[in-house]
Formats: C-alpha cells, sequence, structure tokens
C-alpha cells in the first residue's frame, strides 16, 4: 500500500476553506481584503466564517502541514504586494 503525500499549496488552502481557488480568484481575494490594521491576527479578521477561522487557528497552533502556506496567506494579506 502506497500513501500518497499531498504538499499543500495556497490553491489546496483556498479550497479546504470553501473558497474559489484559482490564481485569479486566489489573488482577487488578498487584494479585496487586505489587513489594514497590523495587530489584527489573521484568524480574526473579519471576512473569515468561524468555521475558516477554527481551521487556520488549528493548522498554525498545531504547525501543521498547512502552517507554512496559512503564513505565506497571513503576509499576502498584510502586504501591499502578493505572491
Amino acid at each position: 500500500m502506497q500513501i500518497e503525500l499531498v504538499v499543500p499549496t495556497m490553491e489546496l488552502l483556498f479550497k479546504q476553506l470553501g473558497l474559489q481557488y484559482s490564481q485569479m480568484e486566489i489573488n482577487q481575494f488578498i487584494h479585496q481584503n487586505k489587513i489594514q490594521n497590523k495587530n489584527i491576527n489573521l484568524t480574526e479578521a473579519y471576512f473569515w466564517t468561524s468555521t475558516q477561522a477554527d481551521f487556520l487557528q488549528e493548522a498554525i497552533k498545531e504547525d501543521a502541514g498547512w502552517a507554512p502556506i496559512v503564513d505565506l496567506l497571513n503576509v499576502c494579506l498584510l502586504n501591499d504586494s502578493h505572491h
């Protein structure tokens, strides 16, 4: 039996969160949802549902495989330029 390892990507994260996940839609989401207040935690941003925020919180807390992608999303939402 072979186990397939899935490497988390931004597209898979958006899919997991139930969001549109084409590169164009991800870029649009990031552009439209910039976090202006640098003191706001990613998981506290107004645009997440409670389920999405819980998933992101768990990914960060458990330092799961998703953590690097969640960190990248956080950086993208805080910065003026994105990947």
